[in-house]
């Protein structure tokens, strides 16, 4: 039997409190339960609406997020709710059923050019993770077996694993058109194999983690109110667009003496010629004007 930990992480909303497990529940995929009904694919969904203070179950990546009515608090009833969760997991029962259609969607990948020359971008049809992963090398990638194997391919030099795309840099050995093809061949067939693209292990390496509000590792972080503010306008403002350059952008600290603030470059963003002055100039006059605070600087490092 495996062992599980459930942490307790109350959320702005005081309705909604997060049950986040030490494993995967359910791949990248998220799921919205409104009541007993919709839950028939989850028994342990419809086991928690059996408590009548149970409103909406979110099942995501790691977690159980549970809105509730107001005629309890989550204090006096929290832990025996996660203590429920994690029998459950224990019992080694599904925590969602999935049906065999769901099982033959075929999987297609395509590949985007980035700004960065070293880094092309293979996009899939589904979802990767909710997180965000870089590896520099094999040997950071004992909980990825993924890009362990793309590692295995003597030309790559460094994997970043965001939402539904792998950005892949290459050394400079050979030229994109000669193994473009070969790697969107090979992620297709990884990812329509079903082979793992994450085990439980990454949940706890931290290391491998982006440091951003949005992931779950992360949101404990006690962020000042002023630091809240940068990171919601990077998520909000500047997040998208990089993404959709196969690169990420995280918040990695504030100075208030200096008012500088420092992110981390990462994906097709790190080691970018054009990145580095780019992004910094961008983020640093959006910030200033966003926050109307004209001696902010922005020191951008490479991830």
């Amino acid at each position: 039997m495996e062992d599980f930990n459930i942490a307790i992480q109350p959320t702005k909303n005081e309705n909604i409190v997060k049950f986040i497990a030490n494993a995967f529940l359910t791949g990248a995929e998220s799921f919205e339960f409104k009541n007993i009904d919709e839950a028939k694919n989850s028994p342990l969904v419809q086991q928690l609406f059996h408590l009548p203070f149970v409103k909406t179950v979110y099942v995501s990546q790691n977690f159980i997020a549970i809105e509730k009515y107001s005629i309890v608090d989550w204090v006096d009833v929290q832990e025996e709710v996660g203590a429920s969760i994690q029998a459950y997991l224990e019992s080694g029962k599904p925590v969602i059923i999935s049906s065999e259609d769901s099982k033959k969607i075929p999987v297609t990948v395509y590949a985007e050019s980035t700004p960065n020359p070293s880094v092309i971008k293979f996009v899939a049809n589904k979802p990767l993770t909710e997180d965000t992963f870089e590896f520099k090398s094999i040997d950071d990638t004992a909980s990825a077996p993924i890009a362990k194997e793309l590692f295995s391919f003597p030309f790559v030099k460094e994997v970043f694993i965001h939402s539904n795309y792998i950005s892949i840099t290459k050394y400079d050995i050979v030229p994109w058109e000669e193994i473009t093809m070969e790697l969107r061949e090979f992620l297709k067939k990884y990812l329509e194999d079903g082979k793992t693209i994450f085990s439980d292990g990454i949940l706890q390496n931290h290391t491998l983690n982006q440091k951003e509000s949005s992931s779950v590792t992360s949101e404990n972080v006690n962020h000042t109110a002023f630091e809240k503010e940068i990171v919601s306008i990077l998520k909000e403002y500047v997040q998208p667009a990089v993404a959709s350059d196969g690169g990420h952008i995280a918040f990695e600290s504030y100075n208030e003496d200096s008012k500088t603030v420092r992110v981390v470059l990462q994906g097709a963003c790190s080691g970018c010629p054009s990145s580095t002055f780019t992004l910094k100039n961008g983020i640093e006059t959006m910030l200033k004007e966003m926050l109307n605070d004209q001696a902010l600087q922005v020191e951008a490092i490479n991830g």
